[in-house]
């Protein structure tokens, strides 16, 4: 066997253990921790892996919506008999990108597929992609993210710019946003650019907007490429080049409307020839939600939905995507969010009444909901027994129990609640 085929077995062993031992001291944890120690001890480890797909690598980036157009764009591609690699959602970094890689990755680091599709956070993916050839790039939107670290939205323009550069046949963009039709304008010659967007009916539908940063003047037209003509609850309705194509959501709202329709403009983009309508359809309709993101879990004998909020956009979209009449609200906000300031210009009075209010923010978040007029019976601000009570609580006169969380509270409750399984 040649020596340069065990090159990153050394790094490979010493990751495993990493995470055999981190594993051991927190079930369900540490996935991060053995990608950051192979990068240390294996530098071109996670670059020379990503470029090793026979099928090319496909990217997903942008402020909002990575996670899910992931799963989309993956379950379409698997349901076209493609063998994909994909990482967690919450692998979006250098260090989780390898750690998910050395999940499936043999002594000599080599990752089964036929193709890597991946979502990467803007930032890292700005790093990660240096050196690295991309078959496809799909960004999906800037939004106002992450002040601590995206505190300019030409900053995040400029990260995704750098990755749609690795792009060599073609780079996918949300038509609505102003900041990415300005950055396909710059996309080389022998790259292709296909759009995906909403017709003037969705937005419409939208009355605070979809959340860009900027957006664009005017909706993607008929023929300019993939179009998201209405949203119903848990349906869509997609126009693909005068082709109408009915697709299920895994949640209600917008947002999941949009994700589908760049999910399905990616794989179109890259199965060309292969790529069949209906199938992809059969794909979007039959997945369930990612981690958290309108995701509904059985939890001790009740059915609870779980509802991420990480940024004033994707805050707004899903508090207003909650079933009108749900009664039964638990919302927590935790140490991720530094400055809870950073979602006061939201509006959540569409929730009206919010059973519980907990996490290490939770009286800043009491605060801001009582300016918005919603009514709140307790501020707890033991994220465990607020959980407890709250399930404990007989079931809800509407709707179905909801749990309104940031990354933070997010993980504490998962975590509580034993829902410790991989992603």
């Amino acid at each position: 066997m040649p020596a340069g085929a065990l090159r990153y077995a050394p790094a490979i062993l010493v990751g495993r253990l990493t995470r055999f031992a981190a594993r051991l001291r927190k079930p369900g944890g540490g996935s991060a921790v053995p990608g950051l120690v192979v990068n240390r001890i294996a530098p071109n480890y996670l670059k020379r892996t990503l470029s090793g797909f026979p099928q090319g690598l496909v990217v997903v980036s942008g402020s909002s919506g990575k996670s899910t157009t992931t799963k989309m764009l993956v379950a379409i591609l698997r349901a076209h008999h493609v063998d994909v690699f994909t990482n967690p959602s919450t692998a979006n970094i250098s260090q989780g990108l390898t750690s998910a890689l050395l999940e499936r990755a043999d002594w000599r680091g080599r990752v089964p597929g036929e193709m890597a599709v991946l979502e990467m956070d803007e930032g890292h993916g700005a790093l990660v992609m240096q050196g690295v050839d991309a078959r496809a790039v799909a960004l999906m939107n800037v939004m106002v993210d992450q002040i601590d670290r995206f505190h300019d939205s030409e900053m995040v323009a400029g990260m995704l710019e750098r990755i749609a550069a690795r792009a060599l046949e073609t780079v996918v963009v949300n038509a609505d946003d102003a900041y990415l039709e300005r950055l396909a304008l710059k996309v080389g010659p022998d790259v292709a650019v296909r759009r995906f967007g909403v017709s003037e009916a969705v937005l419409a539908a939208a009355p605070r907007g979809l959340g860009h940063a900027q957006t664009a003047a005017g909706r993607l037209q008929a023929g300019d490429g993939v179009r998201l003509e209405r949203v119903d609850g848990r349906s869509a309705v997609i126009e693909d080049h005068g082709t109408v194509v009915a697709v299920g959501l895994p949640a209600r709202g917008i947002h999941y409307g949009v994700d589908a329709t760049a999910a399905y403009t990616t794989a179109k983009a890259v199965l060309g020839d292969r790529f069949d309508r209906q199938t992809a359809a059969d794909a979007l309709g039959a997945i369930p939600a990612v981690f958290g993101r309108g995701e509904r879990v059985l939890v001790r004998g009740q059915e609870v939905d779980f509802v991420l909020v990480q940024n004033p956009a994707s805050y707004q979209l899903n508090v207003d995507s909650i079933e009108p009449g749900t009664t039964d609200v638990l919302f927590a906000i935790g140490s991720d969010v530094r400055d809870p300031s950073y979602f006061w210009p939201t509006d959540a009075s569409s929730l009206g009444r919010v059973a519980i209010v907990s996490g290490s923010k939770a009286a800043e978040a009491a605060l801001m909901l009582a300016y918005d007029g919603v009514e709140i019976d307790r501020v707890e601000p033991d994220l465990g027994r607020a959980l407890d009570d709250f399930l404990a609580a007989p079931a809800p006169a509407s709707g179905t129990k909801t749990i309104v969380f940031s990354a933070d509270s997010m993980r504490r409750t998962r975590a509580h609640l034993g829902l410790t399984g991989a992603e």
